[in-house]
């Protein structure tokens, strides 16, 4: 037990769970998704959360996957996009090493594809990938403790420049 040694956050796209999985492989410590704990405590996918029960019982997930990570975690941590909208979570993140992976929209919508396992992101992919990049950038930046851009990046270009943090 004890605190991640690297949070990651970004939105839908930015690489967190792929750099994330790098990172950790690189750290030899374990990787873990808070959207994956999250679909493990419902028993379902994330769009099916969504879907289903709406957005507000998938935060209720979210913040108690947050919360039990970030107790329990001691590796590389990736959060769902959303996650830090919620002040409790951006709380729990205090004194971490969080870096926000940002990534223009071309690439993000590159990455997310057609949004077919993030119904959030429809009807139109791309307008609504457009908004969350706008309204949560700058909640990203106050959370984060550095920035690393990802658009145009391998992951492990971007897993270069998150170990020079470390160091």
């Amino acid at each position: 037990m004890g605190l991640p040694v690297l949070v990651l956050i970004g939105p839908p796209g930015s690489g967190k769970s792929t750099v994330g999985r790098v990172i950790a492989d690189r750290w030899s410590v374990p990787f873990r998704d808070t959207d994956e704990d999250i679909e493990a405590m419902a028993g379902k996918e994330v769009s099916a959360i969504f879907i289903d029960d709406g957005e507000e019982t998938f935060r209720t997930f979210e913040r108690e996957a947050v919360r039990t990570a970030i107790a329990e975690h001691s590796g590389v941590l990736a959060l769902g996009g959303g996650a830090v909208l919620d002040q409790r979570n951006r709380d729990l993140l205090q004194g971490l090493l969080v870096v926000f992976l940002d990534v223009d929209l071309g690439d993000a919508v590159t990455r997310v594809g057609l949004a077919r396992e993030r119904p959030w992101l429809l009807p139109s992919p791309r307008a609504h990938l457009k908004w969350l990049l706008e309204q949560r950038r700058p909640i990203y930046l106050s959370t984060a403790s550095a920035v690393v851009s990802t658009t145009q990046r391998t992951p492990e270009e971007i897993a270069d420049d998150i170990e020079a943090l470390r160091k």
